[in-house]
């Protein structure tokens, strides 16, 4: 076997076992610690080190970082404890990663940010980083994997719910996008028939059309029970509009028949529905004002005046009927 591929070969696999660490070393033993002086060591700068190895002087000082951070711990020895050309024991290629930034961004407030949520999520804080520059990678890669996009997904929730400026700015997204806002108007209105069927279960309650809240009979609470826990039951990201509409729309059925089946409560349901659309005539009616007109003849129309009129005799009956429905009367 020819002998530089034997050398080429035990160099691999010195690194395959160590990774980082072999070069680690390299630097470690050959670039000249703070506080020696040149003339008392075989050693270079880091300066030097690079121009002979063809490389920028930062990369040199990452791996020194890396070296002296690990010498704290204990897993190496320390620079001063090493000479050019030395060898030593070198920790698994595994814990690498933990001691050496490959990254100029890591240094500053946003890189220590990623790789504190990198170590936190349990991967590699370069593997973040490297991410975190690369923004259109990124995007190609949410565009083009489904289970990316999901990851994506599941992180940018996770942020919404500590950056305001965050929400607000998605919101306007949405806002601006029809389909998007057609979905979450959808899904609103799934998420609303569900919490009117939820409420029924975990109170007993219900809301009448007219808006009293009564007492759910036991026949309603089974059947919003037997709804709700099919709900529950689905996948997460399954469609749930078509279930929470089947459930509202079960449930609406038995609060009509139950209001129908109960003279009181139909009376009552009555009295309720005639206040509630009084109220909002009457509310319309206050907003309806003049007061800050001074021309009238530049807002009149006919069509104003005879619906007026049609509103006045319709309020002139409405009076009739309940004047002659009054007590004593």
């Amino acid at each position: 076997m020819h002998a530089d591929v034997a050398q080429d070969a035990s160099d691999f696999g010195a690194y395959v076992r160590a990774g980082g660490w072999a070069f680690a070393l390299k630097v470690a033993r050959s670039v000249r610690p703070g506080g020696e002086l040149a003339g008392e060591t075989s050693k270079v700068s880091a300066k030097g080190f690079a121009e002979l190895a063809g490389c920028s002087p930062e990369r040199v000082m990452r791996y020194y970082k890396a070296w002296d951070k690990a010498a704290d711990d204990g897993l190496v020895p320390y620079f001063e404890a090493l000479t050019p050309g030395q060898d030593v024991e070198l920790p698994d290629s595994d814990v690498w990663h933990s001691y050496y930034t490959s990254r100029s961004s890591a240094a500053s407030e946003r890189g220590t940010a990623i790789a504190a949520a990198a170590e936190a999520e349990g991967i590699r804080p370069t593997k973040a980083l490297e991410v975190a520059e690369n923004p259109t990678a990124l995007r190609a890669a949410i565009l083009a994997d489904p289970s990316t996009a999901q990851a994506a997904r599941t992180a940018l929730l996770d942020r919404l719910q500590e950056d305001p400026a965050l929400q607000t700015e998605l919101a306007r997204d949405i806002a601006r996008t029809d389909d998007l806002k057609k979905a979450v108007a959808s899904e609103t209105q799934a998420a609303s028939r569900i919490g009117y069927v939820r409420q029924i279960v975990e109170n007993g309650q219900v809301k009448t059309p007219a808006g009293q809240t009564i007492d759910a009979p036991a026949e309603l609470r089974a059947e919003a029970e037997r709804h709700l826990s099919l709900i529950d039951e689905l996948d997460e990201g399954e469609e749930t509009s078509e279930w929470a509409s089947e459930a509202y729309d079960s449930v609406k059925d038995l609060v009509a028949q139950t209001i129908q089946a109960n003279p009181e409560l139909r009376l009552q349901e009555r009295r309720t529905k005639f206040y509630s659309s009084l109220q909002k005539a009457t509310k319309v009616f206050e907003e309806l004002t003049f007061d800050d007109v001074d021309d009238l003849d530049t807002i009149y129309e006919d069509d104003m005046l005879q619906r007026l009129e049609e509103l006045q005799d319709a309020i002139t009956t409405c009076i009739t009927a309940l004047r002659k429905a009054a007590p004593g009367e």
